[in-house]
């Protein structure tokens, strides 16, 4: 069962403040040392990394030079950093990355505007828009094309991720809504299973009271995690280690109970293995891999099309967006599948960037290559038994 819901994780690709609202879900550390070694822009946004050394936190692409690796740890967000003693680095300035990804003058202008007012009344689209240099229309269309939403649901969003952000630093429920910016608590509790995933009370406990369970196995890709809650699939992740895996998860849900069930999921992750070597086709309503994953309702419309990628194929992020009827919202199709959890189940390795190059891929490109190419060897095997 598929979780559509509008909070928006590729929010904080547009604002500086807004990546410290959620979790992140880190790459394991061997991919995120490889980023920091080439200076991945792509990563930006992903994880910060610190330098014990010297005592500052840098972005994966900062051009100082490189540290040692036994000198480095790696965070989910500034102030993951700045909690454990880091102060920025001046050269990348990491508290302000969204300069790296790509948003259009007036699209981050308008998203500063928005936020300024920090749960209070926002300011009106007409007047952003105007300090913005746009009209209102302009603007709407800017937003849909680089952020794949309209300023109102983009509003709406930040809402959430405040009130988010709030119960995850202890405040009691009720300051929590009415200092996002909510009238009342009903609409809170009407959507708070889309977009929390459970109640705003167990939400604010970090997940107490969900259980999640989860297991590994091994692949060609390396190692695979699969994780799941009663109603589907949760999350996928390809790394190098169990270690590095399990701690991806447990950021993501630091006071769940998570229990590892090998037996329980062993279905589960036979389908998911199905998927990753190209034995069968990707689908998001697949009963042997039902998904419990939140994401938005373009979000969904941009996984959904990667399904009807051909296995093996590649589409760039651009044919993408004219073929879910958004041209000019690459970037956006971009963050769409860098938001994706469920690795191979939804197919984000068939989107390549306008080049066509397999580069940006979040479990590393040499992964990315070996699932096309899996992909490519089950088509050619249906192909020759047919």
């Amino acid at each position: 069962m598929t979780q559509h819901s509008l909070s928006l994780p590729t929010l904080a690709l547009a604002s500086k403040t807004l990546h410290h609202a959620l979790p992140v879900d880190l790459p394991d550390e061997a991919t995120c040392w490889q980023a920091v070694q080439r200076r991945d822009r792509s990563y930006n946004g992903r994880f910060w990394f610190s330098v014990r050394t010297t005592g500052v936190y840098c972005l994966p692409s900062c051009a100082a030079r490189p540290p040692l690796r036994r000198n480095v740890d790696f965070h989910a967000s500034p102030d993951a950093a700045e909690a454990a003693g880091f102060r920025a680095c001046k050269r990348c300035k990491p508290r302000d990355w969204q300069a790296d990804v790509g948003l259009s003058k007036p699209v981050a202008l308008a998203c500063k505007l928005f936020d300024s007012t920090n749960g209070d009344t926002p300011p009106s689209l007409a007047e952003v828009a105007r300090k913005a240099g746009l009209t209102p229309g302009a603007l709407s269309k800017r937003f849909i094309a680089e952020l794949g939403v309209n300023p109102r649901d983009w509003l709406a969003a930040r809402k959430r991720q405040r009130f988010r952000k709030a119960l995850r630093e202890g405040e009691a429920v009720a300051d929590a809504l009415y200092g996002a910016g909510y009238g009342s608590p009903s609409r809170v509790y009407e959507t708070s299973d889309k977009a929390l995933g459970m109640t705003p009370a167990t939400y604010a406990k970090g997940g107490a009271g969900a259980h999640i369970d989860y297991t590994t196995v091994d692949s060609d890709y390396g190692r695979v995690l699969v994780a799941a809650t009663q109603k589907g699939i949760a999350a996928v992740f390809l790394g190098d280690n169990d270690h590095a895996l399990e701690k991806n998860l447990k950021h993501d849900f630091p006071a769940a109970d998570m229990t590892r069930n090998d037996q329980a999921l062993a279905p589960r992750v036979q389908g998911v293995l199905a998927r990753l070597y190209g034995r069968k086709p990707s689908a998001l309503d697949a009963a042997d891999v039902p998904l419990d994953i939140v994401g938005t309702a373009f979000q969904w419309k941009v996984w959904k099309e990667l399904t009807r990628i051909p296995p093996g194929q590649t589409r760039t992020y651009g044919e993408i967006a004219r073929r879910i009827g958004a041209p000019g919202s690459a970037r956006a199709v971009g963050r769409a599948c860098a938001t994706n959890q469920a690795a191979g189940v939804i197919p984000c390795h068939r989107a390549v960037g306008a080049s066509g190059g397999l580069t940006g891929y979040r479990w590393g490109v040499a992964r990315k290559e070996r699932l096309l190419a899996a992909e490519r060897l089950a088509e050619e095997r249906r192909r020759s038994s047919t």
